[in-house]
């Protein structure tokens, strides 16, 4: 989409296609595609990759929605639309996006929305609605993007997934799951990629002050008292902390695209302190199960 059109990609010419090489210079600024870029996270991760002098084609299922972002630099913006839960526009939105500028950089799969309520109490349409965005589109825009990665022999796929993925809470199981589809899914693709290459970050964020709770989170259709204490519990501590969250999506994205910058990239990066304190409580937890029940678990190997 350019700014004369609303409808379509911006900057996309043949002139303006470059062939195809290993890894952008240092002065060549780096493609981005990321989805999801209409508010929170995406959004801004769009105005600092574009910050730092980088080149960014953001998507979102209704591209007007992205019309600010190509004001802000027009040269260096192009607008796609994307609705990762349909594949063959997930195939030729990709398409698109790599004939813009003649390469793909960093890719980030930022498209989501949450589902807030105990298992039993969500219905089919919202888990299958929820694992559609939040699992099977990261994976067909990672399917789509590879072929054009691999001619590259580079590239960084960033992964954002959730608190949810360190470890879950009751009423965001449908949500958790998904996310951590995508951590198991990215563990084997770094394994995959590494000799191409090609780069894997999964990003944890925790509790970041965006629209997430209030725009982009499901509940459950139905209600079941009996959960009252757990997942009905959860879902008040969401709407308490609304607006009130300690992460800063801004300086998130900063940490990310600096990331991205220094070329050295862990497998997991976990954003605010929130988030940091939980991975560390789950491996001490871990290490502890593991401790006391070593004995009796090695005890299912065959006889040496």
């Amino acid at each position: 989409m350019n700014s004369e059109s609303v409808s379509g990609s911006a900057n996309a010419s043949s002139s303006s296609v470059a062939p195809l090489a290993s890894t952008p210079s240092s002065a060549e600024p780096r493609v981005w595609l990321i989805t999801g870029c209409s508010s929170g996270l995406g959004r801004s991760l769009a105005e600092k990759a574009i910050a730092a002098g980088d080149r960014v084609i953001a998507t979102a299922r209704n591209v007007d929605s992205l019309i600010p972002l190509l004001r802000l630099s027009p040269d260096s913006v192009a607008l796609v639309a994307l609705d990762v839960t349909q594949p063959d526009q997930v195939r030729s939105a990709v398409a698109e996006a790599h004939a813009i500028w003649g390469r793909l950089d960093v890719v980030v799969n930022n498209a989501g929305f949450g589902l807030i309520g105990a298992v039993e109490e969500c219905s089919d349409a919202q888990i299958e609605r929820n694992l559609q965005t939040n699992l099977l589109g990261p994976i067909r825009v990672i399917r789509a993007v590879l072929p054009h990665l691999r001619a590259q022999r580079s590239g960084h796929l960033i992964q954002i997934s959730a608190a949810a993925a360190i470890s879950n809470y009751a009423g965001f199981g449908i949500y958790g799951a998904a996310k951590c589809g995508v951590e198991g899914l990215s563990e084997s693709l770094r394994a995959e990629l590494a000799p191409l290459g090609i780069r894997v970050t999964l990003v944890q964020p925790g509790p970041f002050r965006t629209e997430f709770i209030s725009r982009s989170l499901d509940r459950a259709e139905q209600r079941i008292s009996d959960y009252d204490a757990t997942s009905g519990k959860f879902q008040q501590f969401l709407s308490r902390i609304s607006g009130k969250q300690p992460g800063d999506p801004d300086r998130a994205a900063e940490i990310i695209v600096q990331m991205v910058h220094r070329g050295q990239a862990p497998l997991r990066l976990a954003l605010g302190k929130y988030a940091v304190d939980k991975v560390r409580k789950v491996l001490r937890s871990r290490e502890f199960d593991l401790n006391e029940w070593e004995s009796v678990a090695v005890g299912a190997d065959f006889p040496a």
